[in-house]
């Protein structure tokens, strides 16, 4: 059997809400193909188009600097804790809470560690957006003090969203230089362990999160 790869992202379309009033993507076209050909030699053309979006759409990442104002940005992240990383997969079953008793005691360290909740289930829909599950305070500083590389979750969010809440393991994480991505999906497809997962946005200064296009490579 060979290697195969698992697609871990949503995908970004015209209008879609991703996290409750943050705008949807707009797509337009700066060049039609029709318009194209007047520039070109005949039969050849080509769609140049446009996105307006909200960094946190879609499947994202967040850097440091999306919590601390000098934390590491987007063009500031290395590339060990983005991409080709030794995956872990935590099953957090139903619980509403994925707490130290689901990771206490597992090799974390130098690894991506994906939180499997089942919720993007949910994506798309008005439940997605209440009750979801989350990474408990405490857990968050297990995995920084264990060397955790990255965290995801296939979740609203990676913490739990109050009105006027705090963001305990955002703050916990992004503080320790441990990058987040949050709205997997597909976890569900992945072995516990024996896959490498990557999750690299574009190196842009001056930005906190982006967009990303996760998958996993699974080993034969």
């Amino acid at each position: 059997m060979s290697r195969h790869l698992v697609e871990l992202s949503h995908p970004i379309v015209e209008g879609m809400t991703t996290y409750p009033g943050i705008p949807g993507p707009v797509l337009s076209v700066h060049l039609s193909r029709e318009e194209s050909r007047e520039h070109y030699a005949p039969g050849t053309e080509f769609h140049i188009g446009t996105i307006t979006l909200a960094a946190n759409t879609g499947t994202y990442l967040d850097s440091p600097y999306h919590r601390y104002p000098d934390g590491a940005d987007l063009s500031g992240l290395p590339l060990e804790r983005l991409a080709d990383l030794p995956g872990l997969v935590v099953r957090a079953g139903d619980s509403p809470v994925v707490d130290l008793g689901h990771i206490e005691g597992r090799d974390v360290r130098g690894r991506a560690v994906l939180l499997h909740t089942g919720w993007d289930r949910h994506f798309g829909t008005d439940r997605y957006f209440s009750g979801h599950p989350y990474l408990a305070p405490d857990a968050a500083t297990w995995l920084v003090d264990h060397g955790a590389a990255l965290v995801g979750i296939d979740s609203l969010n990676i913490d739990a969203t109050p009105p006027m809440g705090d963001r305990p393991a955002h703050s916990v994480l992004l503080a320790a230089g441990i990058p987040i991505v949050e709205h997997l999906t597909g976890l569900g497809a992945l072995p516990e362990t024996g896959f490498r997962f990557h999750a690299a946005p574009p190196l842009i200064t001056g930005l906190g999160t982006f967009p990303v296009r996760a998958y996993a490579v699974v080993a034969p």
